[in-house]
């Protein structure tokens, strides 16, 4: 099975790294959540946003995410994918150079990258997207065009794959998002 880095910074979407750090551990991948300037046993805080009615989401606290290793000992070499969650974290996460790094290390080496919600605005800030197609919440439209991607507008819970590059516009698409980066993964699950 892989070995998984998901990357995270406070007030991430709590369903966006939640769902998938215990969905890809359920199935038998190693999964090591980390967070600029935090080691292991470290918490992030998460949100909730959601959908009611507004022109953009709310957001209310969400529970603290305990990560499982330290981002000062990662070396993306010894991973086989990334994960990319989305809130309000990616805003922070792009700026800072090391997590640019290691973002550009798995967008190089065509390794599984899985990016939901806001994930998209740093991989608009590496500069490697250009030609890519990828989703996003929907708000990250103009960073997605301007990195030189194609923006896919497709519903709330679907998802897109271009190559390595799984993505989707937010957490209702958790069941399509996941199922399409464990195609990418190459996982078979037989019940």
């Amino acid at each position: 099975m892989s070995k998984i880095l998901m990357l995270c910074g406070d007030f991430g979407e709590d369903y966006e790294v939640m769902v998938p750090f215990q969905a890809l551990q359920a199935v038998g991948h190693t999964v090591h959540a980390v967070a600029p300037d935090k080691k292991s046993g470290d918490t992030v805080m998460t949100a909730i946003h959601d959908f009611e009615g507004q022109q953009t989401y709310s957001e209310k606290p969400g529970h603290r995410f305990t990560l499982n290793a330290s981002f000062a000992e990662i070396d993306p070499a010894r991973y086989d994918a990334l994960v990319i969650p989305g809130g309000r974290a990616p805003e922070y996460l792009r700026m800072n150079t090391r997590v640019i790094e290691i973002t550009r290390h798995f967008l190089a080496a065509s390794k599984p990258v899985a990016s939901i919600c806001h994930g998209a605005q740093l991989l608009a800030a590496t500069g490697m997207i250009k030609g890519r197609k990828l989703s996003a919440y929907p708000a990250c439209q103009v960073e997605v065009e301007l990195a030189g991607a194609e923006y896919m507008g497709i519903a709330i819970d679907a998802a897109v794959t271009d190559g390595n590059l799984v993505s989707a516009p937010a957490w209702p698409a958790h069941p399509a998002w996941m199922a399409q980066f464990l195609s990418v993964l190459g996982t078979r699950i037989s019940l």
